[in-house]
C-alpha cells in the first residue's frame, strides 16, 4: 500500500490565461432568449438620481441570487456598468453597488470572480477602499447597536467583494500585491476597537491573500506582525474577539518562513495558545446561553416587531454569507460548488443586522472553531508541493514507485513525521489532538433541538456539522504527522478507534453525507493503517466493517471511494494473519473484486486491486478464501479489461502520477496472476 498524503486547506488554483472551462459563456447562450431584468435594472444605474441608482443596485443584489439570471447581467456587462458606481457621489449607492457585486460573486462562483477581475472591477475597488481608508475618523466611537457608519459600510461591503476575488482567482491575488492593498487591510485590521465587523472581514481577507504567497511574505514588515501580535494579545472574551485572534493566528502561520527561527519559535507557542483558547470553547453550552441572552432581551422590548425578530423567518444577511460560505466551503475541499448553492429564493442582504448580537456571537465562535481546525491542518501537513488531483490518486502513491516504475520495497504508508520537534512539542502542551477529538464528536442533541426549533438559528446546524468533518480531517493529518507514544500508545489509538467507529455507526444518516464520509474515512485509513503496523486489534465487527465500505463504496466522490477500499485492504491484511478468518476474508474479497469490475473510474479500480493484492499475498486463511470466491478466474477475466481501459482512457483523463501508479498495478496485476497460478499447481 502507498502512503497518503495531508489534506491542505487551500484556495483553487486558476489557470493564468483565466477560466478553465465556459460554463459561463454556455449559460448565457442558453439564457439569451430568457426574460430578466437585467436590462431594465443596468439602465437604472445611468439615472441622474442617486435613489433609482440606489434602488437598481440593491435589486441587482437581491436578483443575482437566482442563478439562472446572472448570465443576463454578464451578457449586458454588468460588472462594468456596476463597476463605476464604486465610485458614485453617493455614499449609499456606493454600499450597494459593492453589495451588488459581491452577491454577484458569491452566487456566480468561481467563473463568474475571473470575469470580474478580467472586467478589470479591481481598479474601481481598489480606488475606493483607498478613499474610504482615507477618510476614517479616528476619533469615532465604538459602532452601537442599530447605528451605521457609512463610510466604513462601504468599505465593509468592497472588503467582502475583495475577499471573494482573491479567494477564486489568482490573478486578483496577483493585483492584490502589486497594488499595494495590503496596507489598506491592515488600516482595517486596527479599527476593531471602533467596528469590529469591518476588522473581521479585513481579517479574512488578510488569512486568504497571505496563503502561499510567496510575493507578499517577502514584501512584509515587522509592522506587519506587530499588528497582529497585537490583536493575539487581546484579552477580550467575546467570540467575535475569539474569531479575529484566530484569523489573525492564521496570517501569522501563512507568513512564518518571514521569521527569523527565534522569531517563530515564540510566534509557534503564542499560535498554539490562541487555537487551543478557541477549541477549548464549548459550543453546546454556550450556544445554548446565547440563545437565552438574546430571549432576555428581547423579552424586555415593547414592540412586537423586535420580539418577532427572534421568533419569525431568519434574518436575511443569512442567506448571503451562508452562499458565501458554502462556496469557499465547496473550493476548500476541492470541489466544485454544488448548483443548488446558488438557488436560493430568499431575498439577499449582505450582512446579519447589528442588533443581532447573540447570534452574531455564536456565528463567530463556529467560525473560529472551524478556522482554527484548518490552521492545525495545515500545520500537520508537509511543505511538500501540492498536487491538485491528489485526493483522486489510488493508496500505491508515485512515492512507492521509483524511476522505472518498479515498487520500493522500502516504502511505508506515511511519509516521515513532517513536524518539527519543537512544533510537536507546542501542539502536545497545548492538548491540540485531545482538543481535536473532542470536535469531532457530534453536537449535544440538546444544541441541534434548539438550532432546528428556532429558525433564526437553524443555520448554526450547517456551521456545527462543519466544525465535526474539519475536526476529523484534522485527526486524519495529526495521526499522519505524530508518533504513536504521543497519541496514548496503543490504547489511546484504541480509544480513537473507538471513538471513530461510534461516529460511523450512530446512525444511518451519517452514510448518505458525502462530506462527513470523507472526512472519517480518511481518518479512519490512517489509523487503521498505523494500528496495523503495530499489531494492535481494531474494534470493528466485520458486519460493521461491510456496511460501512458498502455505503462508502458507493458514494460519489472517489476520494471515499479509494479510502473505504483501503481500509478494506489494511483490514483484510491483518486478518490473513489469524486464524478462522475465512468467512471474513471472502466478504472483503468479493467486495473488492465487484468494485474493480465494476466502477467506472481506473484510480477505484486499482485501489480496489491493490487492496486484493494486500488481502490475499499470504496465510493460509487467505488461500482458502481466494480458491472460494474463484479469485483466479476473475482476475484472469477483468486483466484484459483493465489494460484496455488504461490505455484508451489513460493520458485523457488521469495525471501523469496516476498513470504511474496504474500503470505499476498493471504489472503487479500480471505478477499477482502468477503467483496465484503457482499456489494452484501446488
Amino acid at each position: 500500500m502507498g502512503k497518503t498524503k495531508n489534506t491542505k486547506f487551500k484556495r483553487p488554483p486558476f489557470s493564468p490565461d483565466g477560466l478553465a472551462a465556459t460554463p459561463v459563456k454556455q449559460a448565457v447562450e442558453e439564457s439569451e432568449d430568457e426574460d430578466s431584468p437585467a436590462a431594465e435594472l443596468l439602465d437604472k444605474l445611468q439615472s441622474p438620481s442617486a435613489d433609482v441608482r440606489e434602488y437598481a443596485c440593491a435589486s441587482i443584489s437581491r436578483v443575482v441570487q437566482q442563478s439562472q439570471t446572472i448570465p443576463g447581467f454578464l451578457q449586458r456587462d454588468a460588472v462594468r456598468k456596476i463597476g463605476p458606481l464604486l465610485l458614485d457621489r453617493s455614499l449609499v449607492v456606493r454600499e450597494t453597488a459593492a453589495g451588488a457585486l459581491r452577491n454577484l460573486s458569491a452566487c456566480g462562483g468561481p467563473e463568474v470572480c475571473e470575469d470580474m477581475v478580467r472586467e478589470d472591477v479591481l481598479t474601481s475597488l481598489s480606488a475606493v477602499l483607498r478613499e474610504c481608508c482615507a477618510g476614517f475618523d479616528v476619533t469615532t466611537s465604538p459602532v452601537m447597536k442599530g447605528q451605521k457608519n457609512t463610510v466604513e459600510d462601504v468599505t465593509n461591503e468592497a472588503l467582502n467583494l475583495l475577499w471573494n476575488l482573491c479567494e477564486s482567482s489568482s490573478t486578483a491575488v496577483s493585483v492584490f500585491n502589486k497594488s499595494g492593498l495590503l496596507d489598506i487591510l491592515l488600516h482595517c485590521l486596527q479599527r476593531h476597537p471602533q467596528n469590529m465587523e469591518l476588522a473581521i472581514s479585513a481579517a479574512h481577507c488578510l488569512h486568504t491573500v497571505t496563503e502561499e504567497n510567496s510575493e507578499l511574505v517577502r514584501s512584509v514588515n515587522a509592522g506587519v506582525f506587530g499588528i497582529l501580535d497585537n490583536i493575539l494579545s487581546t484579552t477580550h472574551t467575546s467570540m467575535e474577539y475569539t474569531l479575529l485572534r484566530t484569523l489573525a493566528a492564521g496570517s501569522l502561520w501563512n507568513l512564518k518562513s518571514s521569521l527569523s527561527s527565534a522569531q517563530q519559535s515564540q510566534t509557534l507557542t503564542a499560535l498554539a495558545a490562541t487555537l487551543s483558547h478557541c477549541l477549548i470553547l464549548d459550543a453546546g453550552v454556550l450556544i445554548p446561553e446565547l440563545w437565552h441572552a438574546e430571549s432576555a432581551r428581547l423579552s424586555k422590548e415593547t414592540t412586537s416587531a423586535t420580539e418577532s425578530d427572534h421568533t419569525d423567518e431568519r434574518p436575511a444577511g443569512h442567506k448571503a454569507e451562508e452562499m458565501e460560505e458554502d462556496v469557499r466551503d465547496e473550493k476548500m475541499n476541492g470541489r466544485k460548488p454544488k448548483g443548488q448553492m446558488s438557488k436560493t429564493k430568499s431575498d439577499i442582504s449582505d450582512l446579519l443586522p447589528r442588533d443581532r448580537v447573540e447570534l452574531r456571537e455564536a456565528k463567530a465562535l463556529m467560525s473560529a472553531q472551524q478556522t482554527s481546525l484548518e490552521i492545525i491542518v495545515n500545520m500537520c501537513c508537509s511543505d511538500e508541493p501540492s498536487d491538485d488531483e491528489w485526493e483522486e490518486m489510488s493508496s500505491s502513491d508515485e512515492s512507492e514507485v521509483c524511476a522505472d516504475g518498479v515498487p520500493d520495497p522500502k516504502s511505508s504508508l506515511f511519509s516521515p513525521l513532517c513536524l518539527s520537534a519543537e512544533l510537536h512539542t507546542i501542539l502536545l502542551n497545548h492538548s491540540i489532538p485531545q482538543q481535536v477529538l473532542k470536535k469531532a464528536e457530534f453536537p449535544s442533541a440538546a444544541v441541534l433541538e434548539l438550532c432546528s426549533k428556532h429558525p433564526s438559528w437553524k443555520c448554526l446546524l450547517k456551521k456545527m456539522h462543519r466544525v465535526q468533518c474539519r475536526a476529523l480531517t484534522c485527526l486524519h493529518n495529526i495521526l499522519s504527522s505524530m508518533d504513536t507514544e504521543s497519541l496514548g500508545g496503543a490504547s489511546g489509538l484504541q480509544a480513537v478507534a473507538l471513538h471513530l467507529s461510534t461516529l460511523v455507526f450512530s446512525s444511518a444518516e451519517v452514510l448518505k453525507d458525502d462530506e462527513f464520509l470523507e472526512a472519517v474515512t480518511s481518518a479512519l485509513r490512517s489509523l487503521l493503517q498505523i494500528m496495523a503496523t503495530k499489531n494492535i486489534p481494531q474494534c470493528m465487527t466485520p458486519h460493521q466493517l461491510m456496511s460501512f465500505c458498502e455505503a462508502a463504496t458507493s458514494c460519489e466522490l472517489v476520494s471515499v471511494r479509494v479510502n473505504a477500499l483501503a481500509i478494506l485492504g489494511i483490514t483484510g491484511s491483518s486478518l490473513a494473519k489469524e486464524k478462522n478468518t475465512e468467512d471474513t476474508l471472502r466478504l472483503i474479497g468479493n467486495a473488492l473484486l465487484n468494485v474493480a469490475m465494476k466502477d467506472i473510474n481506473l484510480v477505484v479500480c486499482g485501489e480496489a486491486l491493490d487492496a486484493l493484492f494486500d488481502v490475499f499475498a499470504d496465510g493460509d486463511e487467505a488461500e482458502t478464501a481466494g480458491k472460494n470466491i474463484n479469485l483466479l478466474s476473475s482476475l484472469k477475466a477483468l486483466q484484459p479489461g483493465f489494460k484496455a481501459k488504461l490505455r484508451k482512457e489513460g493520458r485523457g483523463k488521469y495525471s501523469p502520477d496516476q498513470l504511474c501508479v496504474l500503470d505499476n498495478i498493471r504489472i503487479n496485476l500480471k505478477r499477482f496472476i502468477g503467483y496465484l497460478e503457482n499456489l494452484q499447481r501446488k
